[in-house]
């Protein structure tokens, strides 16, 4: 088992998304990121930020290694931090929504959104991801996820401790902002796990408009870092000692049902 780093830094990218445009988003992120002084370990920016949340899979995706992949690695080298989120990835005639998740030591990895957005039509464009997937950083666990699998508890379900942090990078909408919100801060609450929500804001190019509201909880429920409506780049700074501490006082996690998935 790798060490445990008591501190992780992670910097959460609140951004207007232009729609469909990937040059122009990457320019713009670039721009926001590189312009401010970071020193972090993971950049979070939000889902499918290089083009909105958008259907038109046939016209925008891309291969894994390709364009917005080469681009994450540049800024990851650039940093030298981890950065993450989602974009529309081709493959093997299919699509997905795809999580990538960049190392800085330029490995790639990936997670497939499980629930696909049947309102929205994405069930019907993209195919659903089968596996979760657990990721590393400073000794800490990762569950990375997207969007609407913040609504399907039992797929965020910490089994014995299997992680230490849940990952949400999302484009959801104003008029549910309340659920947002509520199961952000359930999830960290019911999985003694710090949660994490990356947000956009602006309005999209078929007049879905999104409010922000990214923010970090941590495990007894008490908001760490809340973003607002604004477009914003912020840095938190998480404790292993708390979420050690917090599960030592209070082990929920010894009185878990259990079950498979």
């Amino acid at each position: 088992m790798s060490e445990i780093f008591e501190k992780v830094k992670i910097t959460l990218v609140q951004a207007n998304t232009i729609w469909e445009n990937k040059e122009a988003n990457l320019e713009m992120l670039e721009d926001k990121i590189l312009n401010t002084q970071l020193n972090t370990d993971l950049i979070v920016l939000p889902e499918m930020f290089n083009t909105g949340f958008s259907m038109s899979a046939s016209r925008l995706a891309e291969p894994i290694n390709s364009y917005t992949t080469t681009w994450l690695l540049k800024i990851s080298k650039q940093l030298s931090c981890d950065v993450v989120g989602s974009l529309i990835i081709s493959e093997e005639n299919k699509y997905y929504n795809r999580l990538i998740w960049v190392k800085s030591n330029g490995e790639v990895k990936y997670y497939d959104k499980r629930h696909l957005f049947q309102m929205a039509g994405e069930d019907k464009v993209f195919s659903k991801g089968s596996e979760k997937v657990y990721i590393e950083l400073k000794g800490w666990r990762f569950l990375p996820l997207i969007c609407y699998d913040l609504r399907f508890p039992v797929w965020c379900r910490n089994v014995d401790l299997s992680y230490d942090c849940c990952l949400f990078v999302a484009n959801w909408p104003s008029p549910r902002l309340g659920a947002w919100d509520n199961l952000l801060k359930a999830r960290a609450i019911e999985n003694s796990v710090y949660s994490i929500g990356v947000n956009r804001v602006g309005e999209d190019g078929i007049g879905v408009k999104y409010s922000g509201h990214s923010a970090v909880y941590n495990p007894k429920g008490d908001v760490e870092a809340f973003l607002g409506e604004e477009e914003t780049i912020s840095t938190i700074t998480l404790s292993y000692n708390v979420l050690k501490n917090y599960r030592y006082k209070f082990p929920s996690h010894l009185d878990a049902d259990s079950f498979s998935l």
